[in-house]
């Protein structure tokens, strides 16, 4: 099984300072999957997703990405093991036009999607190419955010509230961009509190609450867990 896996996290213990958020965090992800963090605000979700990247002031435990061990590395160095960090405050250069955001990272591995390929998926940031960021509406900055990490070549995306207070036709246009790079063979890390966005969209679901994981299960097992997604996260 070890072959499939793309992140293996075990023990994984997290902190801000003397703030100690993440007590023993044990997830695996495969490669080509969508995996869904689901949880209250504040239960460790996008602490989590930091975690993976470093952006913690410490961490004790295992995160293995494509067989490295990542857990000591510095941000810059797990992002060259082919991950894409979407932040839930998006990161958006108001002064920089929708391209020139879109160009602004760097190529972390070969295989990215082109310009091109962008616009195809999302025919709006076409249209606002030469807008400034700021002239962009929440969605599409929201839409831009995603679509930057695409360009990178990374093989694994780390999407923090991607949906969150965006218009529906906008979390439509999410959700087919979502499964499009599922087909393209890419592995996904969603943190949702929109449950509607997230359950069609997931593999497979882990469940945190106070820094840990209480519950994992696959979409197959969906509906025999919603009474157990109720108590937890009041769906």
């Amino acid at each position: 099984m070890a072959s499939t896996e793309f992140l293996r996290i075990t023990d994984l213990h997290s902190f801000y300072g003397e703030s100690h958020i993440l007590h023993g965090v044990d997830l695996i992800v495969n490669r080509g999957e969508v995996v869904t963090l689901l949880g209250r605000n504040g239960a460790g979700r996008t602490t989590t997703l930091k975690s993976i990247l470093g952006l913690v002031g410490r961490r004790t435990g295992s995160i293995v990405i494509n067989g490295v061990e990542a857990v000591h590395l510095p941000p810059h160095k797990v992002a060259r093991m082919g991950i894409g960090y979407c932040p839930e405050e998006r990161g958006i250069f108001a002064s920089l036009t929708c391209e020139e955001n879109l160009l602004l990272p760097p190529a972390v591995a070969s295989g990215g999607m082109t310009v091109d390929e962008i616009y195809a998926m999302f025919p709006n940031l076409q249209e606002r190419r030469t807008s400034p960021g700021m002239r962009l509406s929440g969605g599409e900055q929201q839409m831009l955010s995603v679509a930057r990490i695409l360009r990178t070549g990374a093989k694994l995306l780390l999407l923090d509230e991607i949906s969150e207070g965006l218009a529906p036709v906008i979390v439509q246009a999410l959700g087919r961009a979502i499964r499009m790079l599922r087909e393209k063979g890419l592995t996904i890390v969603m943190v949702e509190q929109n449950f509607r966005f997230a359950a069609p969209l997931a593999d497979r679901f882990y469940v945190m609450e106070h820094g840990r994981i209480v519950e994992g299960f696959t979409a197959a097992e969906l509906e025999a867990k919603m009474g157990m997604l109720h108590e937890y996260l009041g769906v």
